[in-house]
């Protein structure tokens, strides 16, 4: 099981399982806990519903914000 994320303005739905899934990839090959990966592909699927379109455009650093539990929601470039 992973962490609860509350998802207050879903802006797009499409590319989240891909982000899901990429990230899960990911994790898998370079974190050192299938729980990691599991915890990073949930994190990497949860911002991709913050962007319009099939792509996310999240670094690995913001994704690591959002594990570290800044979930304010901002991109922090």
């Amino acid at each position: 099981m992973s962490r609860h994320y509350e998802i207050t303005h879903i802006v797009d739905r499409v590319g989240g399982g891909d982000s899901f899934a990429g990230g899960l990839i990911y994790g898998l090959n370079m974190l050192a806990t299938k729980q990691e990966a599991l915890e990073f592909a949930v994190a990497a699927s949860c911002l991709k519903h913050s962007l319009p379109g099939d792509f996310s455009r999240f670094t690995l650093d913001e994704v690591n914000n959002l594990l570290k539990g800044d979930g304010s929601g901002r991109v922090q470039r």
